[in-house]
This record gives C-alpha cells, structure tokens and sequence, in this order.
C-alpha cells in the first residue's frame, strides 16, 4: 500500500464517523488548552517577578542585621549582637568593587502640608538611594551629598504625594511636615508604580539618621550594596563580610545578592510552572483514553475491514501504521484545536486582565502538540497490535 493511499485510507477511516473523531479529539483538545493555559499564566508570572526584581538592577546586594540561614526577605534586628549602624554603611564603601553603599530604615508617618495630611510610607535614606535602587528624579534633586549622620532636614516626593499635596503647584522649596517636624522639599521622584504591592509613588524620603530618630530605632533595616557588574560576586560578598565582621567582631548579619534571590525565585517559579503544566497534562492523559476506548472500538467494527486487507497483500506492519497514524492524526488534530482555542483564550486573558501577567512561549506550544501526538500513539499502540494481529481468513468469516 502506497503513502497516498493509506492516508486517503485513514482520513477516510475518521471522515466516516464524523462525531466519534470530533468528540475524541475534543478530548485531546482540552486537555492542550489547560495545557496552554496554565504554562502561560505560570511563565507570565514568571517573567513579572524576574521583572519586578531586575529593574533595581542585578548588580544589587542587600545586608541585613541578625544572621539568618534562609533566602528571602530580611528580618530587621531579630537576634543581632549589635545592630547595623550608618558607620556600617559609609565603612563598606571602601569594600573592592563597592560602587554604592546606602544605609535605609523605613516606616510610616503623617505628612502635611497646607491643612492637607496623608499617611505614606517613609523612607529614611542616604545620598545614593536613587542611584543604588536606579530610581529618578523628575524635579529637583535627590538628597544632597552630605554626611549621612548629621544631614539637615530635606524632603524628597514621590510623585503621588507630590500631587496629593501640592496640586498643581511646584513643591519645590515648600515645607512639609513630617512626623511633627518641618522639611524643606529639594525633589519629586519620577512616577514608579506598584512593585509587587508596594506603591512607590506614595512615599516619602527624608535623610536616614533623622528617620532612626523619628521611629526610635538603633539599627538599620538594610544597607544597599552596588557593586561593578563585571565584579565577581564571591569577591564581593568576601570583601563586605571581611569588613562588617571586622567591625562587629561576628558575623551578626545577613548578605543576600540579588543574583542569588533571583536565582532561587527562578527555581520555584519554574516548579511552579511545571506542577500547573502536569496538573493541565492530567487531561491529555483522559484523552488518551478516549483514543485507546473510540480504537479498541472500531478494531472490533472494521474486522472484516481488516481481514480483507491481509487477504490482498497489506502485511502485519501496514495494518499496524494505518491505526497508529489514526491515532497520531486524531491527536495531532485536537492539539492543534487546543493550541488555537489555548492561544485565543490567553490572548483574551491578557486584553481583558492586563493586570494578570500571561505569557505563551512557543516553545511550550510546539512540546505540547509533540506531547499530544505522543499520547495519542501510546493509546494507539494496544488496539493497533490488535488489529495487525487479526487472523485473515477468521477476519473475513466474522462478516
């Protein structure tokens, strides 16, 4: 039997029971679209972390005061034999490749301004917060270059608090109040948005060592490290632990690169992806199953079928590849009836829903279709070995 004619054979074969092939691969369909649906929403969320994370730069290292022995966000002054200090901060300039070292304690207060209050989140920072967070001003000037330990009483914006506040006037050389005290505003940060939940344009700066006063504190929640981007980062993290630990006589304190963090979200996000792409897989397998039962199906209906084509000449082998190239066309079929509606679907997902990151990579669409054939070749392996097994001349008789 010729290429030409076994695929006119099999096409005939599925053109002749029209609802049995559309319901099966119906079945393979759907399972593709969960398939698709659920990788692009994991790889989307995938992508809008690393994003969220890489636009403060990758070039960025966060120390923190207690020594914890996990990844993830700092735990400010829980368990430190002595805190981080603005000293700290200044000290680690002098680290190799150090570009930027600036000390921050955060909290909230009341700003006011002409008979206007709004609660914010402070910022209590150093000269080269911007530059170490890559971070711009849009009027003004950030935080003026001068000693961090006894900075006079300047106020940056964010750009929300700007408006709030001021209108459409020009905050430059207004006073605010904050937290009962009286700053000049020197600045208004450009507008940032919301970074995984935290509205950067509602905030306030003002230098750190009167935000330690303001919030009572002794130590420091974080100190930003910027370091050459060609640097190696072993010698880096080295050189700030030799410093810090010569200081504190311990190593009371926690560096965490955000090479690393991203590193360590990238796994689990990608986990993530994978157990959503299985969980969707789980329907390819119930259509497998509809193949394997609509096969074992018409192997019992085209007996005579079968036993006629042995009877002229088709071998073993033929009867073989006409039913798996059955089951291969019915699930390559649905699954590009998956990919389509998967696609249609995720494109509507990220009109509608803006906010919700989704993201089809093509990569995933070609595994998945190549998955979908594959499933359909398992389930038509058994039903397949049936048919060419049939004897010719008992094939016939059954007629």
């Amino acid at each position: 039997m010729r290429l030409g004619d076994a695929i006119e054979f099999t096409y005939a074969s599925l053109r002749s029971h029209r609802l049995r092939t559309f319901l099966t691969a119906l079945g393979i369909a759907i399972g593709i679209t969960a398939v698709i649906l659920l990788t692009s929403i994991g790889e989307g969320l995938h992508r809008f972390v690393i994003a969220e994370f890489t636009q403060f730069g990758t070039n960025l290292i966060t120390v923190a005061p207690g020594r914890t022995q996990t990844h993830g966000a700092s735990l400010g002054a829980v368990n430190t034999i002595r805190p981080l200090s603005i000293d700290d901060a200044i000290a680690l300039r002098r680290a190799p490749y150090v570009l930027v070292s600036d000390p921050l304690v955060q909290g909230n207060a009341d700003v006011k301004h002409a008979g206007k209050s709004r609660r914010v989140t402070l910022y209590g920072v150093g000269p080269d917060f911007a530059r170490a967070l890559q971070m711009r001003v849009a009027v003004g000037e950030f935080l003026p270059q001068e000693d961090p330990r006894s900075a006079r009483a300047l106020a940056v914006l964010g750009s929300k608090v700007a408006r709030e506040l001021f209108g459409a006037d020009n905050p430059l050389g207004g006073r605010v109040r904050v937290g009962g005290e009286r700053y000049r505003v020197v600045g208004v940060m450009q507008s940032k948005g919301q970074i995984l939940g935290f509205d950067l344009d509602d905030t306030v700066f003002i230098p750190v060592v009167r935000a330690l006063d303001m919030f009572n504190r002794e130590s420091l929640q974080e100190i930003h490290v910027t370091y050459e981007p060609t640097a190696p980062l072993a010698e880096v993290e080295e050189g700030i632990k030799r410093i810090l630990t010569a200081r504190h006589g311990a190593e009371d304190y926690t560096v965490t690169p955000q090479q690393k963090m991203l590193e360590v979200f990238g796994t689990v996000l990608d986990a993530i992806t994978f157990a959503v792409a299985a969980i969707g897989g789980i329907s390819l397998v119930v259509g497998g199953v509809g193949i394997l039962t609509i096969l074992t199906i018409a192997v019992a209906e085209r007996t005579a079928e079968i036993g006629l084509l042995r009877a002229i000449g088709a071998t073993q082998r033929r009867i073989l590849l006409l039913f798996l190239g059955e089951a291969a066309l019915l699930a390559a079929a649905g699954g590009a009836a998956g990919l389509a509606l998967g696609w249609a679907i995720a494109l509507a997902l990220k009109i509608g829903l803006p906010a919700l990151p989704v993201h089809t990579p093509w990569s995933y669409a070609v595994l998945a279709e190549l998955v979908a054939v594959a499933v359909g070749l398992a389930a038509g392996v058994m039903p397949a070995l049936r048919a060419a097994r049939l004897d010719p001349v008992e094939a016939l008789r059954s007629e």
